[in-house]
Formats: structure tokens, sequence, C-alpha cells
């Protein structure tokens, strides 16, 4: 899989101009810009101060937005019962934002790989912080 989709850890790091940010600026110069899902949009407006909006808007501007869809949904809503039923919890925002990846044929780029263990997902390994 050559797509990336962006967890909302690598765009927080990309907005408070750590080591996601260069990363990102080298991808765009590669080839078309990653993917983002409606969750990441949410999960960043949410804990974006006033003084952000504008870099908010430009980050999340410049990059795709992978659609969830009916089979996102249904794959998040397998996997949180298939390890609910193992002892696991995961949340639901994970879990979609690992199924939008899912749908557009992307790896997902995380700070936080633990939070994602299901197979069928490619993760990369982003170091945030």
């Amino acid at each position: 899989m050559a797509e990336l989709l962006l967890d909302t850890t690598v765009l927080i790091d990309a907005l408070r101009g750590r080591e996601a940010a260069a990363r990102l600026c080298k991808l765009r110069d590669e080839g078309p810009p990653p993917y983002i899902c409606t969750i990441n949009v949410e999960e960043i407006w949410r804990g974006a101060k006033p003084s952000e909006e504008g870099a908010v808007r430009r980050l999340l501007g410049a990059l795709r937005l992978a659609p969830l869809r009916r089979a996102e949904g249904e794959r998040a809503g397998r996997w949180r019962s298939s390890f609910a039923q193992r002892g696991t919890t995961l949340s639901q925002a994970d879990c979609l934002i690992g199924a939008a990846a899912i749908g557009v044929g992307a790896r997902l780029a995380t700070g936080n790989p633990r939070d994602f263990p299901m197979d069928e997902l490619e993760i990369e390994h982003w170091p945030v912080g």
C-alpha cells in the first residue's frame, strides 16, 4: 500500500511543529497528500485553541478526506465486538480511523500503534511528542 492515512496523534505533532511536520512536508513533495477522516477532523477541532484555527484549516485543507461509509462502520463494529469478546476494549474513534485507512487502501501513520491491534491494518509508527 502506497497510500497513507494520518492518525490524530500525527496531526497534533505536525501542528506543534514537531517531527511529523517535516515528514509531512517531505511527503507533499513525493506524491499525493495523505488522507485523514472525519474522526481526525473532529478530534483536532475539539482540542484546537483559537490561536491555532488558521494553522488547523491549512493543515486539514491540504490533506485528502477518506470517506466513512457503511463498510467502514461495519468493519469498525466487528473489530470492537471481536476484541471485546477477548477482553480488549477498543475505542470507537480508533476503529473508525483504522477502517477508513483500509477503505482507501492506506497504511495508518500513528504515534500510538498499540491502539490499533487489528491484524489487517498496516501500521507505520511515527513517534510523536
